[in-house]
């Protein structure tokens, strides 16, 4: 009796594990996302957003969407745009402080320390991947933060103190100009919860099994297998950024 097919989460996180006992040097994330599946719901939005505690205007995953076709054969397109992370990332070598680098998983980080908010990155990127952190908080979205407390209020939710994980770092929004506020953040695969052993949080929302992640120098890995399709493409290779992000059309 044949046995039925892994679930792609159940794969994804099989090939993770496999990743995760390689030196940090031997693996290279990837992500796959198949325009085909995607509905436009929004929900890896959501997830980012709410994984890594993300304050009003700051959004490392959007969804793009597109019409297509001609009237009465229109229909849409969702594409959902999360860092590329490119090969060669034209973000970096325009930063005067050298607060954006790849590591040594080939994954874009920012180190917020070191970041002074110049915001070079953010016009130097052409898929318009990256955002600045203006401080501001939901319990009044247009007011900056002050000094220890809130404009307008005195204390903000529990939720916008806690604490967020980017980088393994823990961070509290505490009302004082700390970073991140300032500066320049972006999409970085969830390394905090991939080295964790668990999968990107936009990854194990998508309702529709969109989006992929996995290490592309395992051949045995479910995103190796699909970027080879015929129909797996990158947005603007002819810039020669090489981006770690695929997807199939």
């Amino acid at each position: 009796m044949a046995l039925e097919p892994k679930d792609v989460l159940v794969r994804m996180y099989d090939d993770l594990q496999r990743a995760l006992q390689k030196k940090p040097e031997e693996r290279r994330w990837v992500m796959v996302i198949d325009l085909r599946k995607c509905v436009g719901c929004h929900a890896c939005t959501i997830a980012c957003v709410a994984e890594n505690k993300l304050p009003p205007g700051v959004v490392y995953r959007p969804v793009v969407e597109q019409e297509r076709g001609k009237y009465p054969n229109v229909t849409r397109m969702f594409i959902p745009r999360p860092c590329m992370q490119c090969d060669e990332p034209p973000c970096v070598p325009v930063c005067p402080v050298n607060a954006t680098y790849a590591d040594e998983e080939g994954v874009v980080v920012m180190n917020y320390e070191r970041c002074i908010g110049c915001r070079y990155c953010l016009n130097a990127c052409p898929y318009s991947a990256r955002t600045t952190d203006f401080g501001y908080m939901y319990v009044n979205a247009r007011l900056p933060m002050a000094e220890g407390l809130i404009l307008g209020r005195e204390e903000a939710d529990d939720y916008e103190r806690a604490a967020n994980y980017e980088y393994g770092i823990a961070r509290e929004r505490s009302g004082r100009l700390e970073s991140p506020v300032g500066n320049a953040r972006k999409c970085h695969f969830c390394l905090h919860r991939v080295h964790e052993g668990e999968l990107p949080a936009c990854t194990t929302t998508c309702i529709g099994r969109a989006t992929y992640f996995g290490d592309i120098n395992d051949p045995d890995s479910l995103v190796s297998e699909l970027v080879k399709l015929p129909n797996a493409i990158r947005l603007r290779e002819e810039l020669g950024t090489k981006p770690k992000v695929y997807y199939l059309v």
